[in-house]
């Protein structure tokens, strides 16, 4: 008898809804709860993604009741909601919504909080299920923490379980990184931890592996013996806004090279997983991190700058140095670019570029294969002097889709081959519009699903690369770029000493 498809759980077509349970969010009034989670919680229960049974609770120092909180969370999802806004999936949502009051160190607030989630499981049927989003400060996460345990909120059991939601950074460098995941692996287990990296939320990241494993179009030419080299690049044109005492202290390569960067880059050289299970991409992506190598010279091939006043959108942009809150000598990067090496059987002697920057030209993240030039034996040299390399380019944001790039002939008698690109746009081809990152990543935790998330060892790995390098850049000055240029000169001079050159996206 053939079973039906609409009812097979393997089935991954079919929409994934969650067991009754709870969303408890600290940090409910900062800007990542105000413009990510509180319009992605909306998204969900428009899409019919929440259960019936589904409770979200706000833990913050503000003297409020519930219905102060749900005003605030319905003008905050309002304002960024993904999809459109209809009043009456909001009232179900504003019935299940509480707040506690108090600071992280106060016992009772905890107390309370531990109370209320005991109470909903009576009044609003959650089963005694719970997600904990520490949208807070690192600094934070001990006092919270042990907060959690003290009160028994931590604590899953066969009936129930509890996890926990960690944004990035996680440490500043290898120790403590190695020390903050001690902390949470001593309240929660492994398998309920949960680091956030939103970048791996993104459609077109995830469409990167269906891009190389559904496809015999491409796999067999993603390796060193047709590939040159892959630029990895996430370009930012804004500065760093109010961020000033996070980005002092942390500076580009730790924000985005650390984790975003180095996640896009094991995606990109993984081997096929045996299944598409968490356990299975994260070894394939663990095995890339710990075979990454650091170039002997980094004096040439690891470069950081700093931007300086110039002019971007047709309008007069500040230095760093310049911005509010930033010490008039700092010497924080604003952008950092690296030459790796990928040390396996299939990535030998390819070099991977990475580059982040502030206040460069545009906003956009992408993935560059840049292929080896043929050998144009039937061409002249002056039929193909317009030709490039070949390139596939999967661009992340914005305008998610596929670019490939190849030679074509030029119409006309005469014999001359030309770049020409074939676009594909996720918004062209499909009438579903893509989910947000932090959507996709909520709803994942909800469920369990723990495939888009880096485990400890991949952060630890990611941070046996970045600290040679921070060691390395400890004490030097920056390489200025002016706003609006694609970074500092040393950058191109990195690539042109291999006789390569930076896209221009």
């Amino acid at each position: 008898m053939i079973s039906n498809p609409l009812r097979d759980p393997r089935d991954r077509r079919l929409p994934r809804v969650p067991e009754p349970c709870a969303l408890v969010v600290f940090g409910i009034t900062g800007d990542l709860a105000r413009k990510k989670l509180l319009p992605a919680v909306y998204d969900l229960a428009n899409r019919g993604l929440l259960p019936t049974n589904f409770a979200l609770l706000g833990f913050a120092r503000r003297d409020w009741g519930d219905e102060d909180f749900a005003e605030l969370a319905r003008d905050a999802a309002r304002k960024a909601a993904r999809t459109p806004w209809r009043e009456e999936v909001w009232e179900r949502l504003a019935g299940s919504v509480r707040f506690v009051q108090g600071s992280f160190d106060d016992d009772n607030a905890f107390d309370q909080l531990a109370a209320t989630l005991g109470e909903l499981e009576g009044t609003h049927g959650i089963g005694g299920n719970a997600a904990f989003y520490l949208s807070i400060p690192p600094a934070m996460f001990p006092i919270v923490l042990k907060q959690m345990q003290r009160t028994g909120m931590a604590d899953s059991t066969p009936d129930r379980w509890r996890r926990v939601v960690v944004e990035k950074p996680f440490g500043t460098d290898l120790a403590s990184s190695r020390e903050l995941n001690a902390l949470v692996d001593s309240v929660f287990t492994a398998d309920d931890v949960f680091r956030i990296d939103h970048y791996l939320g993104k459609e077109t990241v995830q469409n990167l592996m269906a891009l190389r494993f559904a496809n015999t179009l491409f796999e067999p030419v993603w390796n060193g013996h047709h590939v040159d080299s892959v630029q990895i690049t996430m370009a930012e044109d804004v500065g760093i806004g109010g961020r000033a005492g996070f980005y002092e202290e942390t500076g580009a390569a730790r924000d985005v090279l650390q984790n975003h960067l180095l996640q896009l880059l094991a995606l990109t050289a993984m081997e096929e997983p045996v299944e598409f299970s968490a356990e299975e991409i994260r070894t394939e992506k663990l095995k890339v991190l710990r075979a990454i190598s650091l170039p002997e010279d980094l004096g040439t091939f690891a470069v950081r700058g700093q931007y300086e006043q110039g002019w971007l959108a047709g309008q007069r942009a500040s230095g760093y140095r310049q911005e509010e809150g930033v010490d008039p000598e700092s010497t924080t990067e604003t952008y950092a670019a690296v030459r790796l090496g990928v040390e396996t059987r299939r990535w030998a002697g390819v070099p991977f570029y990475l580059r982040t920057g502030k206040r460069l030209p545009r906003r956009v993240t992408e993935i560059a294969l840049v292929f080896k030039q043929a050998p144009h034996l039937p061409f002249a040299a002056t039929d193909t002097e317009e030709l490039g390399n070949n390139q596939l380019v999967v661009r992340v944001q914005p305008d998610e889709g596929v670019t490939l790039k190849f030679g074509s002939k030029v119409p006309g008698s005469v014999m001359e081959v030309r770049d020409v690109s074939m676009d594909f746009l996720y918004g062209e081809q499909f009438t579903e519009a893509s989910p947000e990152a932090y959507e996709r990543l909520l709803l994942d935790v909800l469920l369990g699903d723990a495939t888009l998330f880096p485990r400890n060892a991949e952060v630890e790995a990611s941070w046996a690369v970045i600290d040679p390098l921070e060691e390395f850049w400890a004490g030097t000055t920056p390489h200025p770029y002016r706003a609006g240029e694609w970074g500092p000169r040393a950058a191109d001079e990195m690539l042109a000493a291999e006789g390569r050159r930076w896209r221009r996206p």
